[in-house]
């Protein structure tokens, strides 16, 4: 059967209150969105609690589902047939032509689900239940009812006009990206932090990301890993604002002046505060990073502390509580694992400690980069003007 409109259904937008608009809005735009680049023509539209898409002539099936599927908000969508309200006798015989072209093969269990919607509809739900079951039995007889675990659910939505489907395809979940502000994503080529910046866009931030690059250490070609994981991340969050910070002068500065069980901490420390720079001039109102509880020296209690330190925005770690495997999984179902298990370092593997700290005294750090200030805060500011930026999309 050939489908020409969505039924797209959303999940806890559906518990706001007043303000519930504005988010069935931010979703409608998503939504729009995701299909620009879709073969086909569409049109997306909100009534009643619930979001339709309309497909005109012809159109790519798979790669629209496929595009929907990536849209946090959305947690069902629904392949529909929509009829006009021309009597039951006629939705009756509309049911079992869709049941007939739908499922050749008869000998299965079913179950109406019907919702009404429009309260003005002269049937009850129970009564659309019955009798439309019913009618499909009559047709059918090699079909049975299964009101426990139906191989076929098939649902009847009476709204202004009548919508029949049984498929529900899971949707991301999540909330519309944009309805809670944005953040800035420190990005590196490795699989924590794409991760990091899909879960948190799961929950309505939009992202900036800063990736440090440090040539001639790290390649042309380590840098465009990062660039095509942030067009995969792009594929959930929406366009990617991406600054590319050259920070070889001040990683080597910091190697050659500072105890080196403390060098990934100072690192880390003074790409916070470059990172939080582009995040304020940009109105992000926090960070993000793929750090995990212990998963490397950087990443202790204590570490994460001595990171924090220098930060006024809050720092965001969606990935804090996850092992690595759980991980894993999650850049598997999200395409981005392949891209960053590619075999391009990135300055935070090159200038590595070999016995770093695990739990820095935060007082003894501070005294470590006053003897840098000197020079280092040249440096910094030099990072800061020539920074790239790339808009990424997907």
């Amino acid at each position: 059967m050939r489908f020409h409109t969505f039924l797209l259904k959303y999940g806890e937008i559906g518990i706001k209150g007043k303000n519930r608009y504005l988010f069935e809005d931010a979703l409608v735009r998503q939504v729009r969105y995701a299909l620009k680049d879709v073969e086909g023509t569409f049109t997306v539209y909100k009534s009643q609690a619930r979001i339709y898409v309309d497909c005109e002539g012809e159109y790519d099936y798979d790669d629209t589902v496929e595009h929907l599927k990536r849209v946090f908000g959305l947690v069902g969508i629904c392949p529909v047939v929509r009829m006009e309200d021309q009597g039951f006798d006629q939705l009756k015989k509309d049911v079992v032509a869709y049941m007939d072209e739908v499922y050749p093969d008869k000998k299965l269990s079913f179950k109406v689900e019907a919702r009404r919607a429009r309260k003005s509809y002269p049937k009850t739900s129970m009564e659309i239940n019955c009798d439309l079951g019913e009618a499909i039995l009559d047709a059918f007889p090699e079909t049975h009812v299964d009101v426990h675990k139906p191989d076929v659910m098939l649902h009847v939505e009476v709204r202004n006009e009548i919508y029949v489907y049984s498929q529900i395809i899971p949707g991301a979940g999540g909330m519309p990206v944009g309805t809670n502000g944005s953040a800035m994503l420190l990005l590196s080529g490795g699989i924590d932090s794409p991760v990091a910046g899909y879960m948190i866009s799961k929950r309505g931030v939009g992202l900036e990301a800063t990736y440090f690059h440090a040539p001639p250490y790290t390649s042309e070609r380590a840098k465009q890993k990062v660039v095509d994981l942030a067009k995969i991340v792009a594929r959930y969050s929406g366009p990617i604002k991406l600054h590319v910070v050259n920070f070889t002068d001040i990683q080597l500065y910091i190697y050659d002046q500072c105890p080196h069980d403390e060098l990934t901490i100072i690192m880390r420390r003074y790409m916070m505060r470059i990172a939080e720079h582009f995040a304020k001039a940009d109105g992000c109102l926090g960070m993000i990073t793929g750090e995990s509880i212990g998963q490397v020296a950087s990443q202790t209690m204590h570490s994460l502390a001595a990171t924090n330190d220098v930060c006024t925005l809050p720092v965001y770690r969606p990935v804090i509580g996850f092992d690595k495997q759980e991980i894993v999984d999650i850049s598997e179902k999200i395409d981005t694992y392949e891209t960053s298990i590619q075999p391009y370092e990135d300055c935070c593997t090159i200038f590595v400690a070999k016995h770093p700290v695990t739990k820095p005294n935060i007082e003894v750090i501070r005294r470590s980069e006053e003897k840098l200030a000197e020079k280092i805060d040249a440096m910094v500011q030099e990072a800061i003007d020539t920074v790239e930026v790339i808009e990424v999309t997907p």
